[in-house]
């Protein structure tokens, strides 16, 4: 007799979590292959582009999952709630860093300046980077959760509204506040941020 695995690349991410629940470990795999990468450039972005934490972040997120499959409800949408989830745990260590505050905020000091032909384009984009980090940075935490949403992982009002718990309104107010304020910081660079 001949076993079959159960394929589970056609699934829904809310499929996959309901046979994770069931004890299915394959589905945890199809998961992970689905939004590790995704959630490792989402903890980058958001922390300070510590590859390493941002790792670890990652790693701590699935852990939780596999774990607790129960914790979430498959009535709801996996991706909100997985960037819920995500957000908090930024949340937590922002929190955390301000305690600590022996270290610099958003500043990448480890750029290096190659020596070739666009050695300038280079360094203009390292302090661009190095500027926009530094601004992500300063916004509070609901206006930073906001923008790096939608600018950085590409979610829609309605989905960024469902993470974060808020309407719509509030989702537009808060990304009008941060892209002005962003826009203030970045206008030495004389580039156009547009909600």
């Amino acid at each position: 007799m001949r076993f079959f695995k159960k394929r589970f690349d056609s699934f829904s991410d809310e499929e996959l979590m309901a046979e994770l629940s069931k004890g299915e470990k394959v589905a945890f795999d199809e998961l992970y292959n689905r939004y590790a990468g995704i959630l490792f450039g989402y903890f980058n972005k958001m922390l300070w582009r510590d590859r390493e934490k941002a790792e670890d972040f990652v790693h701590d997120i699935f852990a939780k999952i596999i774990v607790n499959p129960d914790a979430f409800d498959v009535t709801r949408s996996f991706k909100t709630w997985l960037f819920s989830v995500a957000c908090n745990m930024c949340k937590n260590e922002y929190k955390r860093k301000e305690v600590r505050k022996n270290t610099v905020l958003g500043v990448d000091n480890h750029h290096s300046v190659k020596s070739d032909d666009n050695v300038f384009d280079e360094v203009q984009n390292n302090m661009f980077m190095s500027a926009f980090d530094e601004g992500i940075a300063q916004l509070d935490d609901k206006h930073r959760d906001v923008f790096a949403l939608r600018h950085l992982q590409g979610f829609s009002l309605k989905e960024i509204a469902d993470v974060l718990e808020i309407n719509e309104g509030t989702v537009k107010s808060r990304l009008f506040y941060a892209t002005k304020q962003l826009a203030e910081k970045l206008k030495e660079f004389k580039l156009e941020l547009t909600n």
